[in-house]
């Protein structure tokens, strides 16, 4: 139970549906997803050991939250890694298991959940990580997409459209095997969600 816990509370913060600042109470969440509290408590340990969530009194936490100086930050390290990881990872991956992945974005509307944006979000970048051949590069991925993810605006989702169309260019791009162009559409991908956030903080719709 306490690995259920534990990946149904991560799993909830990274799709958002537990929200960067937010707190987050061992025993109302124990009794919403139907797990005792002693898996509860461990699943809420080892996040806040992952640097997830932080203390808040003796049972409840919140979801860390992220300046906007550690996004920028943290994007700026995930355009040097990510690029260099589909680049590794050029001709590793079955294309079939790519083309799927394109229809799966293709077949996101306009108007679905957050959280299947998010999770297709985490398919495309976690792929080409993992398919580096570098665990190490993988694992650091991993952390500073975390990173980047908690950090929260007052309206983030009407960029779903821009961002399928980008998820699309980068494994377009990956399945011609030119490694240039594939590191060329993740870090043009990265920019633009930079500068998204930039146009966003200037209008003041910063959480």
């Amino acid at each position: 139970m306490g690995e259920l816990a534990y990946h149904t509370l991560r799993r909830m913060i990274l799709d958002k549906a537990l929200r960067s600042g937010g707190p987050v109470v061992e025993g109302r969440l124990a009794e919403e997803l139907n797990i005792s509290r002693t898996p509860m408590r461990e699943a809420l340990l080892r996040l806040e050991g992952e640097g997830l969530l932080v203390r808040a009194g003796a049972r409840s936490y919140s979801v860390r939250f992220v300046s906007a100086q550690e996004y920028f930050q943290a994007m700026r390290v995930r355009e040097l890694l990510e690029a260099e990881a589909i680049g590794l990872a050029i001709g590793k991956i079955d294309k079939k298991v790519v083309q799927q992945l394109i229809k799966k974005i293709k077949g996101l509307s306009s108007g679905q959940q957050e959280q299947a944006h998010w999770q297709l979000d985490d398919q495309v970048h976690t792929m080409m990580a993992r398919a580096s051949g570098n665990g190490v590069l993988a694992h650091m991925i991993d952390l500073v997409r975390t990173n980047s993810r908690l950090f929260e605006l007052v309206t983030p989702f009407n960029r779903i459209e821009d961002d399928r169309a980008e998820h699309l260019a980068i494994l377009e791009a990956y399945l011609t095997d030119d490694a240039e162009a594939s590191r060329a559409a993740v870090r043009q991908h990265l920019q633009n969600l930079r500068h998204f956030v930039l146009e966003r903080l200037a209008e003041g719709t910063y959480s």
